[in-house]
């Protein structure tokens, strides 16, 4: 009777994950380490899921900063030391006593009808390595959960699956209620004037939230029962101008089913890595011909966007530019322009040269640069000046201001007791 091939059947899987952490690892360059993917740069992925280029060099580990600044353009994405030494001072400040101002806060803002927390449980979440840790911390919420009691994950470490490889995630704290449900605290160092925070801020801040909800939930369906976990996020800034904790609730449903579909839809990273040339390097010590020819070697979808959300987003900025592609003026326009995916084919199809007259597209551009010849008319001196048989200057046919009217006696009179002389 044949053997069985069961067990190879069973370590396909396995083997395919340790090809692929090779394949990203070559990728990266000998002896480079990986660069950790966090929240905030998974937002930024989902909200460009067609970047193939984001998602290999995030999905590898490559330090897109020091590849920016290999390539020749530096980036100036980040944030400043004295905004992360200040943050941190907060930061430390809202969990100090155990968490007991924090877990005051969750308690005020988000589950006042349950016992206030007298003292919660602050678990030691120390181990080996980003999988022990993420380890730790599932052991941890499901000690919680159980105990029934307030408790405070301080720095917990989750992992979420992206394009085929795991990010490991750190939220600034979870807090676990007596009833079992879970709650994601973001801290941040940004003031929270008269009850309200800058917009933009918030908004940013509930995207990297959502992030950190989604690796919950892969923590909680694993559980039975599984616990609930809150799409109802804590954010603490400073209250006006002091250092005093405030907080606000920060319903993130829409982030997070946003977040789930983008990047649902990016695409694997180990087929964008299949389709990449023999030998492909992103390591910044090699020359700047090869490396530039590495990057370029994967397609990219630049947008304005991307300047406040990538490092690599001034060398992408150039590329497009260069190529003349419409996505560096802006998504919204992109979608407007259909099938044009360059400036030249735009002018071209508004000047009648190329394109289909009966595109709604061509037609409104078509539309559009017949206005635009009208309301500014022929040129002064007439066109055509160095073409023969039209040296002819044409007549100007723009319309004419009407000459300005003369006051009357008594208008000057006024004006000059106004304390204005000659015509306005």
């Amino acid at each position: 009777m044949p053997p069985s091939r069961e067990p190879n059947r069973q370590s396909a899987p396995s083997t395919r994950g340790t090809r692929l952490r090779q394949r990203l690892a070559e990728l990266r360059g000998p002896a480079v380490p990986p660069q950790p993917l966090d929240a905030r740069a998974l937002a930024a992925l989902a909200a460009n899921p067609g970047c193939r280029r984001r998602a290999i060099l995030d999905g590898a580990g490559v330090n897109k900063a020091v590849l920016a600044s290999a390539l020749g353009s530096p980036s100036a994405f980040g944030q400043s030391q004295f905004a992360f030494m200040r943050g941190n001072a907060f930061e430390a400040r809202v969990k100090a006593d155990g968490g007991a101002e924090l877990l005051r806060l969750v308690h005020e803002k988000l589950d006042a009808g349950a016992e206030p927390p007298a003292g919660g449980a602050v678990p030691d979440l120390g181990a080996s390595g980003p999988e022990g840790r993420t380890a730790r911390t599932a052991l941890a919420l499901r000690e919680a959960t159980a105990a029934g009691g307030w408790t405070l994950l301080d720095h917990p470490l989750l992992a979420l699956e992206v394009a085929g490889s795991p990010a490991f995630l750190e939220p600034d704290a979870v807090v676990v209620h007596p009833d079992g449900g879970w709650t994601v605290v973001e801290i941040k160092s940004f003031p929270m004037l008269d009850g309200s925070a800058d917009p933009a801020k918030v908004g940013a801040a509930a995207r990297q939230s959502a992030v950190y909800v989604l690796a919950l939930e892969q923590v909680a369906a694993r559980l039975d029962p599984a616990p609930e976990v809150h799409h109802t996020v804590l954010l603490v800034c400073p209250k006006d101008f002091s250092n005093l904790p405030t907080a606000s609730a920060v319903d993130v449903r829409k982030q997070c089913s946003v977040t789930r579909r983008q990047l649902d839809r990016l695409t694997r990273v180990e087929d964008i890595a299949d389709a990449l040339p023999e030998g492909t390097c992103f390591s910044p010590e090699l020359p700047a011909a090869d490396l530039t020819a590495a990057v370029e070697s994967v397609p990219a979808t630049y947008a304005p966007e991307c300047l406040a959300a990538c490092e690599l987003a001034f060398h992408c900025r150039s590329r497009s530019r260069a190529e003349g592609a419409v996505t560096s003026l802006g998504r919204s326009l992109r979608a407007e322009l259909g099938a044009l995916t360059t400036v030249s084919d735009v002018l071209s199809a508004a000047r009648g040269h190329t394109g289909d007259p009966t595109d709604p597209t061509v037609e409104a551009l078509r539309r559009a640069a017949a206005l635009r010849a009208e309301a500014l008319g022929p040129p002064p001196g007439g066109a055509g000046n160095g073409a023969a048989g039209h040296n002819a200057a044409a007549p100007d046919d723009r319309p004419q201001l009407p000459p300005p009217a003369r006051r009357s006696p008594v208008e000057q009179g006024a004006a000059q007791r106004g304390g204005r002389s000659g015509p306005s």
